[in-house]
């Protein structure tokens, strides 16, 4: 048996639990490990000559780690170095091999390849249909910005030539949209397309729907929709709610009044995933160049998001 190190001995000895400590126990209960394992194991290296690559399960933990605090390759190699409960978390110890941020770098980078992001996002709703949050009739679609960086000083001199710009209210924004469809019951996100920021919502929402719905609920950017050429056939009845405009001129007390806060009830759920994704692991503005890098991101970090409202609602 291996002796402890001092920095082992300390955190054994601390009176108290930190925060970090009590969340990565939480999503350590919470990951379906296995199923993603099994998932990116066939396109895994194996081990042979020259250098003997860490556990996969090591890197799948390191890289969840990245993403729930939205760290760069370097700062999660420095994480690694400082932090007791992650590199446990992890499976590492700190009188042993460490990844650095260049293997950490080609893990995500196998990740984006392949894309691996969205099946693991496709896996993990998989584990929680397993436990009876399966998708019912209903879906609300709904789509947020996600900002890039606007500055041209960069190796290119330009900037990303995937984002675009796009105006919302009085404020301008240049970046991508995550458009993405959620269970109207279970408020879980099972669907994710992501288009330049300037792309209309009501364009979309066919790649939203998972075919079974009777019901799909959206906000005034998707008027018009049940007349789309990509939507003639389907029975589903089609609850999108007014104009703000429109709605300010409703007697408050009114039918209508009450029909569109009824939509807005269920609505509200669409915000949950979204919240988690750019306030909770911090992904407000896209990380990478391109559109397809950020989406295998987003994709992982909704089935974060996931887990964590289920388990939310399975406690109560």
């Amino acid at each position: 048996m291996e002796q402890a190190t001092f920095s082992e001995l300390e955190h054994d000895m601390k009176k108290r639990r930190t925060r970090r400590e009590l969340f990565l126990e939480k999503m350590d209960g919470l990951i379906p490990w296995a199923a993603l394992e099994a998932r990116i194991e066939p396109f895994y290296p194996k081990a042979g000559r020259g250098r003997r690559p860490y556990a996969l399960g090591v890197m799948l933990r390191v890289h969840c780690v990245q993403l729930f605090y939205n760290l760069s390759d370097p700062g999660m190699e420095d994480l690694l170095y400082e932090v007791e409960s992650v590199r446990r978390f992890a499976g590492l110890r700190l009188t042993g091999p460490l990844p650095d941020e260049t293997t950490i770098l080609h893990f995500r980078h196998l990740l984006e390849r392949h894309g691996l992001g969205s099946a693991l996002f496709e896996e993990i709703n998989a584990h929680l249909a397993s436990l009876g949050h399966r998708l019912k009739t209903g879906t609300i679609v709904d789509a947020s910005i996600i900002d890039a960086p606007s500055s041209t000083k960069n190796k290119a001199g330009g900037r990303d030539p995937e984002m675009r710009q796009t105006k919302k209210g009085n404020q301008w924004y240049f970046g991508m949209k995550a458009h993405i469809g959620v269970d109207s019951e279970s408020g879980l996100a099972h669907s994710l397309e992501t288009t330049a920021a300037n792309a209309s919502d009501v364009t979309r929402a066919h790649k939203l729907l998972h075919g079974g719905e009777r019901r799909v609920w959206g906000d005034s950017g998707y008027r018009g929709v049940g007349g789309r050429e990509e939507h003639r056939g389907r029975a589903v009845a089609w609850r999108v709610a007014m104009r703000p405009g429109e709605r300010r001129l409703l007697h408050p007390d009114g039918l209508v009044a009450g029909r569109e806060r009824r939509k807005a009830s269920v609505r509200a759920k669409v915000e949950h995933p979204f919240l988690y994704v750019k306030r909770h692991f911090g992904y407000g503005k896209a990380r990478y160049r391109g559109l397809a890098k950020n989406t295998q991101r987003i994709a992982l970090l909704l089935g974060f998001a996931n887990l964590l409202i289920a388990g939310r609602c399975a406690t109560g």
